[in-house]
């Protein structure tokens, strides 16, 4: 097996270890609760600085957090087992409504299955995607931290089990989750249950067009905003598969609307030449370095593009692997530059352009829909569905590839990208709340082509267990703007 080959399936089984180590500590977290605090409702909600921010039904005191941090403990030292219960769901049904967990009631009377598996634990049950690991033992490094109005779980990187990393706030991140969290009240979805039901209801185009219209108002207002704040120069960034091409695209419209003139510029196309490219610790070129790009260059030609002298831009030919010439521009008066890179929050990454001409916006697909209250929608997950799809029906990748290349693309978005999130000024967030079950047809066939006792099988099978879970929409609903048409096709964008 090649090298490249050897270390993506490493990194698959990282992943598919370090989510068993999630679902654990969510049960954990969850028995503690129970145990301290009866018939308390706990919420997983999203990932926040590097860990899991949870919502509970009740005010809970810092000596509260303690208490059910200590019980946790203890079950890590008697090394409670965690026993796995196959179930046909209309008892599961009975159990849940019995025990009074309603957003699971919901899930198992939307869902075409017939038998689940649940989990055990010190005589509680749960359902959980992501199979737990089988003992509190094995899942020993964690802490509870306040983060009003609710509460962190800290836990260790995927890269590393025993490494546990420092608690850093994130409050312009958890504004952005707040708004999303607000859109699913409007839409009254906040889970894969409220979901399939509205779809079985036939209300399927009307979440799409909500959805829709939500993202538009949010694209409107950043345009307002850039308009009275007099800026020059856009920064947009974001990792990958958030929808920064088409977010850039819909930007320049409602620009134009204000009175702007937009000159679209992608930091791809300052790309050094492929001999000039640094590698990674695995040798291949490393195309997610800030030193892959020539900064000087693009730093050269944004000064002169401001100060209203013609340029000539590059174009980079990435079958070459060089740049070659591209078109020449002059921006007028009323002129405003949109440049796109993942790199673009760096501050270094412009270092000529003055600050106050410049305005920074960061974009990722957000996730706030959850399966239920216990088990939520990984945002790397739905950016790696939208890229399975378009990488595969329109680029002619292989689906093993990428899913193994994918533990490559967080690491470059870890060190690049997400250090940088809170320099935003403006943060968009393209997870749209329908997308699985339009991605659902598109990404079943891809992933069957997956062979039982390939490296990536086990993937392949926790994905297709993930779209059980949804009920289908079909994409003709999905309008030709749409962030989510980058990835399946049919966009009225040219990319």
């Amino acid at each position: 097996m090649p090298k490249n080959s050897r270390e993506g399936t490493l990194d698959l089984e990282k992943l598919r270890v370090w989510r068993r180590y999630q679902s654990a500590l969510s049960f954990m977290l969850y028995v503690a609760l129970q145990k301290s605090f009866p018939k308390t409702r706990l919420r997983i909600e999203h990932s926040m600085s590097k860990g899991f921010y949870f919502r509970v039904s009740r005010k809970l005191s810092h000596a509260d957090l303690m208490s059910i941090e200590k019980k946790m403990r203890q079950m890590v030292e008697k090394d409670v087992l965690i026993k796995k219960l196959n179930y046909p769901k209309d008892k599961a049904l009975r159990l849940f409504k019995r025990i009074g967990l309603q957003d699971k009631v919901t899930l198992l009377e939307n869902i075409r299955k017939k038998k689940v598996t649940l989990y055990c634990l010190l005589k509680f049950h749960d359902m959980y995607a992501i199979p737990p690991l089988d003992s509190a033992g094995q899942v020993p490094l964690f802490y509870l931290e306040k983060f009003p109005p609710g509460f962190i779980i800290m836990f260790p990187i995927w890269q590393d089990l025993t490494h546990l990393p420092n608690y850093i706030p994130q409050p312009k991140l958890t504004r952005i989750f707040n708004e999303y969290g607000e859109w699913a009240r409007i839409l009254g979805i906040d889970n894969v249950g409220q979901l399939n039901h509205k779809i079985r209801n036939r209300e399927g185009p009307e979440i799409i067009k909500i959805c829709e219209a939500l993202h538009e108002k949010k694209i409107v207002y950043i345009a307002d905003r850039i308009l009275k704040e007099k800026k020059k120069i856009i920064l947009t960034a974001g990792p990958s598969s958030a929808g920064k091409t088409t977010f850039t695209k819909r930007l320049a419209i409602q620009l134009l609307v204000n009175g702007m003139k937009p000159l679209i510029i992608s930091a791809d196309d300052y790309f050094l030449p492929h001999s000039k490219t640094p590698r990674d610790q695995y040798g291949r070129l490393d195309f997610e370095s800030i030193d892959a790009v020539d900064i000087s260059l693009l730093n050269k030609h944004l000064f002169r593009i401001i100060q209203g002298e013609k340029t000539t831009l590059p174009k980079f030919n990435f079958l070459t692997g060089r740049r070659n010439d591209g078109p020449t521009v002059l921006l007028p008066n009323d002129g405003i530059v949109l440049l796109e890179g993942i790199h673009c929050l760096n501050e270094d990454f412009t270092y000529k352009i003055p600050k106050q001409i410049k305005f920074k916006i960061y974009i990722s697909a957000l996730t706030h829909l959850n399966i239920d209250d216990h088990n939520r929608i990984s945002t790397t997950d739905t950016r790696m569905l939208r890229r399975l799809v378009r990488d595969t029906y329109f680029r002619g990748h292989k689906i093993e590839s990428i899913l193994r290349h994918w533990g490559s693309v967080r690491n470059g978005e870890e060190k690049n990208i997400y250090p940088f999130q809170e320099e935003a000024d403006e943060m968009f967030n393209s997870a749209l709340i329908y997308e699985p079950a339009v991605l659902k047809k598109f990404c079943l066939p891809i992933i069957k082509r997956i062979q039982k006792g390939s490296v990536e099988y086990g993937e392949a099978k926790r994905l297709t267990e993930f779209f059980s879970l949804f009920y289908e929409l079909e994409e003709r609903d999905v309008p030709s703007n749409s962030i989510l048409r980058e990835f399946i096709g049919g966009s009225s964008f040219v990319y």
